[in-house]
C-alpha cells in the first residue's frame, strides 16, 4: 500500500505560480497511475491532471487548467508534481493527489483511484 503526502500549497496572488508535490512512501509510484483532484461545488472531487506510472509519458488535463498546469514525476524521489501557472481565484481549493492500482490506465474521475493524500490548500487572491 502506498502513502501519499502533498505539500507546496499556499496563498498567492492572481497570475502567480505554485508547484505542488506529492511524495509517496511504501511503494514506488511506478506501480500506480497518479491523478490530481480538487473539490468542486455539488460534485465529487474534480479531475485536474493525471499520468501513467509507466508505459508512456502521456499526460491528461482538465479543460479548466489545460495550458496552465503540468504534471510530472521524479522516479528517483518517488514524487509527483503539479506545476501551476497563471493562477486564478477560481483555482482556490484543497488539492489532492491520488494513486490508482492500474499503472497504465489513467482514470479521469475520483472514483477510479484507490489511495489519497490529505491535501494541500491553494488560495489565490484577486
Amino acid at each position: 500500500q502506498v502513502q501519499l503526502v502533498e505539500s507546496g500549497g499556499g496563498l498567492v496572488q492572481s497570475g502567480d505560480s505554485l508547484r505542488l508535490s506529492c511524495a509517496a512512501s511504501g511503494r514506488t509510484l511506478r506501480n500506480y497511475a497518479i491523478g490530481w483532484f480538487r473539490p468542486a461545488p455539488g460534485k465529487e472531487r474534480e479531475f485536474v491532471a493525471a499520468m501513467r506510472g509507466w508505459g508512456g509519458d502521456d499526460t491528461y488535463y482538465a479543460d479548466s487548467v489545460k495550458g496552465r498546469c503540468t504534471i510530472s514525476k521524479n522516479n528517483a524521489l518517488n514524487t509527483v508534481y503539479l506545476q501551476m501557472t497563471s493562477l486564478k481565484p477560481e483555482d482556490t481549493a484543497v488539492y489532492y493527489c491520488a494513486a490508482r492500482e492500474a499503472p497504465t490506465y489513467v482514470a479521469l474521475t475520483s472514483l477510479g483511484y484507490d489511495y489519497w493524500g490529505q491535501g494541500t490548500q491553494v488560495t489565490v487572491s484577486s
